[in-house]
């Protein structure tokens, strides 16, 4: 990872960003990160949050914050909000194969919690629609070898399971933050990311990331991603100085600065 200093960004047309620990700062958006995001915006480019958090707790951030879209459950459900035609609801599944997964999950879930000690479901859970998770760092503490346990049940159950700053996540299904990266350029713009994905940037801080830092040749890391430095096989390329918050903002003023 080089310092976030050493990175030249050139002609940039989007960001993509995860929010928790990156956008946010103890659970929260922090003012620098919001001003970030409104300033994104203000100099033309698309900004889309994209997150493991459910569904139902992005609906009010996609109607309240200065971005394009938010894609929530790990790439499987899109928001959209505009003034004229309210929230929008895009989904990467039909109605009846979602229904037929969360039956399923519900199931995982109960047998994660019977079975894992100390694992819990997460407090968001209420929201969730195409996925479950498990809060190891949020509101409950689990050790690694729980962490790891929990992603051994899902992933035995057939599941996709990613390791978020906050909480195991599990789903049946394809989908991944980059495939709905990709799926949502082509929903809301009618544009093919992969063919112009060298004008995009993802920004992130852990495990679960990595898929974008793989993919993304401006991908950046807010220093806090350290603590998962031992992890990542597909490490972000830069590091902001400042951890969260405060990192996301340095990268926008970074990238503001310098573009071409």
């Amino acid at each position: 990872m080089q310092l976030l200093r050493h990175w030249s960004p050139g002609h940039i047309v989007g960001v993509f960003t995860d929010i928790d620990d990156t956008l946010t700062t103890e659970g929260e958006i922090t003012s620098d990160a919001f001003q970030a995001l409104a300033d994104l915006k203000l100099a033309g480019l698309h900004v889309v949050p994209i997150t493991g958090r459910p569904v139902g707790w992005s609906e009010p951030f996609a109607q309240s914050w200065p971005v394009d879209a938010i894609v929530a459950e790990n790439g499987a459900v899109g928001l959209q909000h505009s003034t004229t035609q309210g929230l929008r609801k895009l989904y990467q599944q039909d109605a009846r194969t979602r229904q037929a997964h969360f039956t399923r999950m519900q199931a995982v879930l109960d047998q994660i919690e019977k079975e894992v000690t100390g694992a819990r479901r997460s407090q968001d859970s209420a929201g969730r629609e195409t996925d479950i998770a498990i809060d190891h760092s949020e509101f409950t503490q689990l050790p690694q070898s729980a962490i790891d346990e929990v992603v051994r049940v899902m992933q035995g159950a057939g599941m996709t399971a990613t390791v978020s700053s906050i909480h195991i996540n599990g789903w049946f299904g394809t989908h991944s933050k980059l495939t709905g990266a990709r799926w949502i350029v082509r929903e809301v713009w009618g544009r093919d990311l992969d063919a112009e994905i060298d004008r995009w940037v993802y920004v992130g801080d852990s495990t679960n990331d990595q898929v974008m830092f793989e993919h993304f040749p401006h991908s950046v890391g807010v220093a806090n991603i350290r603590r998962f430095e031992a992890q990542l096989t597909h490490p972000p390329r830069y590091i902001t100085p400042s951890e969260r918050g405060a990192g996301f903002a340095e990268m926008t003023r970074h990238l503001l600065a310098r573009l071409s």
